[in-house]
């Protein structure tokens, strides 16, 4: 699969993670893009994106959804799990360098209208409050001023 654009790796990963359990929606791979980038990809790239790793076979539609394929999963297990978006990034984008696809597999044509309402569509999820599965876990803060204490042991008892 030569040549390998960011997007790719970045379509890739976010289409891996919106998908573990069924197939993603639109709406669920953009918010995916959002946690791992910090930013929404172009309309452009994103349908563009879609178009090459579909006609490479890394990604298929699966009823209203779409979903990594067999080869993209085997490709993607070979990294740490607990890595970094960014190291799992690059090694993906290593890895889609090296991919060689020798048929051709049938395009998804995701049209800029769908992209442009499924962005609208995060963009108004992120402004209610409520529940985002897709934004990490705040970290417990822990007051460096006054030291974590341990309970006494009882005294000994003499016989």
């Amino acid at each position: 699969m030569h040549p390998v654009y960011d997007v790719d790796a970045l379509l890739l990963l976010a289409i891996a993670i919106s998908a573990k359990r069924r197939p993603a929606t639109l709406v669920e791979i953009i918010a995916a893009c959002d946690l791992i980038h910090g930013s929404v990809a172009l309309k452009g790239e994103l349908a563009e994106g879609f178009l090459r790793l579909s006609r490479h076979g890394l990604i298929v539609q699966a009823g209203t959804g779409y979903a990594p394929a067999p080869a993209a999963l085997n490709m993607m297990s070979d990294g740490r799990k607990k890595a970094a978006h960014d190291e799992r990034l690059l090694a993906l984008k290593a890895a889609l360098a090296t991919c060689n696809t020798k048929t051709e597999h049938p395009a998804l044509l995701v049209s800029e209208a769908q992209l442009s309402a499924a962005i609208h569509e995060h963009q108004l999820s992120k402004e209610h409050a409520g529940k985002n599965l897709l934004v990490p876990k705040p970290k417990a803060v822990v007051d460096s001023k006054r030291p974590q204490r341990r309970k006494p042991l009882p005294a000994r008892r003499k016989f």
